[in-house]
């Protein structure tokens, strides 16, 4: 049921709309594991660039594979990605549900390879080349030995997601009683792994 709100509760830390959402009671390699499923399940999510003079720029991209919490992405060398990474290396990775609500927030770092990094040719699967296309020149072929085929991997130093604890038709309910009542809605849970949660993680590899 929503949670009713109290005068003593109000606060930047206490405020219920905030700190009732995060869960400091699952335990940790719990909160590690639904990570994982959620976007292993997922499979696609929008990876977030800086571009110079303009700011945050988000495309949406196909995990290629991940390594406990470090995602690896095959991308074109030509697109505007790459440039964006020589200027700033920061990135973010969102995920979401939209039938069940739950959303993953990864910010982080990525680093990129070249066509000669080993584990192209490891993780390309034939659907890729449809991405790339044959130009015809022997060469650019959207084979793992097209020089466009590169690398973006991304190390994670906080990643922040929401797990919903009701069903769809109990999301409704929970919405509907805190719109009528002033109480909140208890939809879920919002999780937080730390950068230490996330070197743990890499010792893992989950």
């Amino acid at each position: 049921m929503p949670e009713p709100l109290q005068k003593s509760d109000i606060d930047s830390k206490t405020d219920p709309t905030v700190a009732i959402q995060y869960d400091h009671d699952t335990p940790k390699s719990e909160q590690i594991d639904d990570f994982y499923k959620t976007v292993d399940k997922l499979g696609v999510g929008l990876l977030t660039t800086i571009r110079q003079g303009l700011g945050p720029v988000s495309r949406s991209m196909a995990i290629a594979k991940r390594n406990g919490p470090d995602f690896i992405f095959i991308a074109n060398k030509h697109s505007k990605k790459f440039s964006d990474l020589e200027h700033d290396k920061t990135v973010q990775i969102t995920f979401q549900n939209s039938s069940t609500q739950d959303w993953v927030s990864i910010s982080g770092t990525a680093t990129t390879a070249s066509n000669e990094d080993p584990r192209i040719k490891e993780i390309y699967s034939p659907p890729l080349s449809a991405w790339f296309g044959d130009l015809g020149d022997g060469v650019h072929t959207g084979t793992p030995e097209d020089p466009r085929m590169s690398l973006i991997e991304v190390q994670p130093k906080y990643i922040s997601y929401w797990k919903s604890t009701v069903t769809t038709l109990g999301f409704v309910k929970e919405v509907g009683l805190g719109a009528l009542t002033g109480k909140v809605a208890n939809t879920g849970v919002q999780r937080e792994l730390t950068e230490e949660d996330i070197k743990q993680m890499r010792h893992t590899q989950g």
